[in-house]
């Protein structure tokens, strides 16, 4: 990258499409230290949401005695989820408020903390206020994590990076899954160790992230108000996308349980190859961007929906392949297609609301995803039924987006 000399100028505005933000201290622009640091401190939202699911029923027989160890192991797995979708946004306006950088450095010492608590407790009520603990920090990572790639960047290297957020996370999901297996095969406890990785990762975050310089109104004390109405359609339709992303995640093994598949290494390979559709279409977000909101999230959305219900009717696993790729490929445009949509609007001084407001969206659907399942597989007869229903919706959701037909907002310029 060439030698960036500081101008002034630049300390007091966006900066525009295909241009980067540039430390108020020293006159680097951003790059990729930044980027690799805020994309790897994302992937540990993943691991609190796959790490432990290999060793559920390990704990819940390590506390048996325990009332309510059945409703309460599986909560020690979904609560961070459900505490990001309903602390992001006060993440968000705290990243307005105090600044990305600051608030960054210390949810990544405290998830370790957090994370790695239940090496020690041995009440598993405690366990459950640990995990919960976690979301929070949670919340507060991903959120600033996504502001700040949002700042440092524009245009088309912005949802490059957007989509190469998705694609991490996903491989992230598939190791830490088979970690998570392989650690707690002795001990249940010991995938605990993996969270205190977020120690040097704070160590990175020290060094190589900045706050980025507060423009315009962003030096008052009074926040400007979110545009609501602008982000009233993104950021609904987020949600709808966070429950479709997360169907196939949560219940592929049992598509996979309900044809006869039994071996749980095939099973994992299954799940290996659809995370790879996801990648994929993670990887090609940032060449199809161009595209604008109005083709990438119709596109997205139908090609998940056309998966799910290809997977309703599949009956052998070469179907059940094809079927979870495809929906895979339609997951990894989506994530970033509607962050790219939600977040094109918004001026440096909004985008940390913006984001919470985002974030908080996707994982309330995430948490809904397998309750949803389970209430329409009860309600008309089975999973394959649930999935034909949940794949319609997003077809239809992408034919409402596509006749909305959103148009991609400017790059902010000068706030």
């Amino acid at each position: 990258m060439s030698e960036h000399v500081l101008d002034p100028a630049d300390l007091g505005r966006e900066p525009l499409a295909g241009e980067v933000a540039v430390d108020p201290a020293t006159g680097r622009p951003a790059g990729r230290p930044q980027a690799v640091v805020l994309l790897l401190s994302s992937c540990l939202a993943v691991l609190g949401a796959v790490l432990l699911a290999p060793v559920l029923p390990r704990i819940q027989d390590a506390f048996a005695g325990t009332p309510g160890v059945e409703t309460l192991t599986p909560i020690v797995l979904t609560a961070p989820a459900l505490v990001i979708g309903l602390t992001a946004m006060v993440a968000g306006r705290i990243v307005d408020r105090v600044g990305r950088k600051r608030l960054l450095v210390g949810a990544l010492v405290a998830y370790a903390f957090a994370g790695t608590a239940p090496l020690w407790l041995d009440s598993l009520q405690l366990i459950v206020a640990s995990r919960v603990l976690v979301g929070l920090t949670e919340a507060a990572i991903m959120t600033c994590c996504t502001t700040l790639l949002a700042d440092y960047f524009s245009g088309s290297q912005r949802e490059r990076y957007f989509g190469l957020q998705v694609a991490c996370t996903t491989v992230a999901a598939t190791v830490f899954f088979g970690l998570g297996g392989a650690l707690g095969a002795q001990d249940w406890r010991t995938p605990f160790w993996l969270y205190a990785v977020s120690l040097p990762l704070a160590a990175l975050a020290a060094t190589y992230v900045w706050q980025p310089a507060p423009q315009g109104a962003a030096r008052t004390t009074a926040l400007p108000a979110l545009p609501w109405r602008q982000l009233a359609a993104p950021v609904g339709v987020s949600l709808v996308g966070g429950l479709v992303f997360y169907v196939l995640v949560v219940e592929l093994s049992f598509v996979l349980d309900g044809i006869g598949v039994e071996s749980t290494g095939t099973i994992g390979a299954i799940s290996a190859i659809a995370s790879l559709g996801t990648a994929t279409g993670a990887f090609l977000f940032g060449r199809l961007a161009r595209l604008g909101p109005a083709v990438t999230v119709p596109a997205a959305l139908a090609f998940s929906g056309i998966g799910l219900l290809g997977l309703s009717f599949a009956g052998s696993i070469p179907a059940v392949v094809v079927f979870a790729v495809v929906t895979g490929f339609g997951n990894g445009l989506l994530l970033p297609s509607l962050l790219t949509w939600a977040l094109g609007s918004l001026s440096f001084e909004q985008r940390g609301r913006g984001t919470g407001v985002w974030t908080s969206a996707v994982f309330i659907g995430q948490f809904v995803c397998p309750l949803l399942v389970l209430g329409l597989s009860d309600a008309i007869s089975g999973l394959d039924s649930a999935l034909a229903v949940l794949g319609a919706v997003a077809v239809v959701a992408a034919v409402g987006v596509r006749l909305a037909r959103p148009v991609a907002a400017a790059e902010p310029a000068g706030h």
